[in-house]
């Protein structure tokens, strides 16, 4: 059951990250890009297999290493989060910039014509 929950709320924000990366307002193609950064998180950290109160890493000659957790996954979703945030920032500076230079917030910088 954790497992669907799981798929489910990747495919969501992937499905929802991906409309919203279409739309022609600036805000909007940016918050598409925020959740499918998070869905590429949620799925990293899904590989990892992560278990609580697990050494993370292996011992030499470890008898059992499926009791010990793989912090690869961990360190690629920390530095995602990182750089998401940081790529998030730079995207808002640049649609006030574009806004102010535009009059607009529209991706191509013109009003649609109705």
């Amino acid at each position: 059951m954790t497992e669907f929950v799981l798929a489910a709320a990747i495919g969501v924000l992937s499905a929802a990250g991906t409309w919203l990366l279409l739309r022609p307002r600036t805000f909007q193609v940016i918050m598409g890009l925020s959740l499918l950064s998070y869905a590429v998180n949620l799925f990293i950290f899904s590989m990892g297999r992560l278990r609580s109160g697990m050494a993370p890493v292996t011992a030499k000659g470890a008898e059992r290493p499926e009791l010990y957790a793989d912090p690869t996954p961990q360190a690629l979703v920390l530095t995602a989060i990182v750089i998401s945030f940081a790529l998030t920032a730079l995207f808002l500076v640049v649609l006030l910039a574009s806004r102010g230079a535009t009059g607009s917030d529209h991706v191509d910088g013109r009003e649609p014509a109705e």
